[in-house]
């Protein structure tokens, strides 16, 4: 999956916890999303009932968290981790595990920071900037 649809993304998730709870063989890709869903039994309720959630709008100016765009980020930041990339960021999270004794909570403000980059880039109409990913974290760890 390196350039899902909306649709293709979220059904990646609905059939990783189908398989899951069928006892299913899974894909390394689908091991490592099962991972991340684990970690977030507030979501479990909404993955078995694809047929609700598929086409579900998650509006932030409402107040919603969108499950698929969090779980997705979690994966993304896996994957960096896994191949340091962009370099550096394996060091900058170790630092934040030290600070904050929490795998769940390290990952959760590294993902703040991988939001703000994309933020930034998307309102500056510019690539993404590694600088203004490690700017944020080197703020959390001090």
């Amino acid at each position: 999956m390196f350039n899902p649809s909306r649709e293709e993304a979220r059904q990646f998730f609905f059939d990783t916890w189908r398989k899951y709870r069928q006892r299913e063989m899974l894909s390394a890709m689908e091991n490592m999303a099962l991972e991340v869903i684990l970690l977030h039994p507030e979501y479990h309720a909404m993955l078995d009932d694809a047929e609700r959630h598929q086409t579900r709008d998650y509006l932030p100016e409402m107040g919603d968290t969108n499950p698929f765009l969090h779980m997705s980020m979690h994966i993304a930041i896996k994957e960096q981790l896994s191949i340091d990339q962009p370099p550096g960021i394996r060091q900058r999270f170790e630092c934040l595990l030290k600070s904050t004794g929490d795998e769940h909570d390290a990952m959760h403000q590294v993902m703040e920071c991988l939001a703000e980059m994309i933020w930034q880039a998307q309102r500056n109409q510019t690539g993404y900037d590694a600088s203004v990913y490690f700017e944020c974290l080197d703020r959390r760890k001090a």
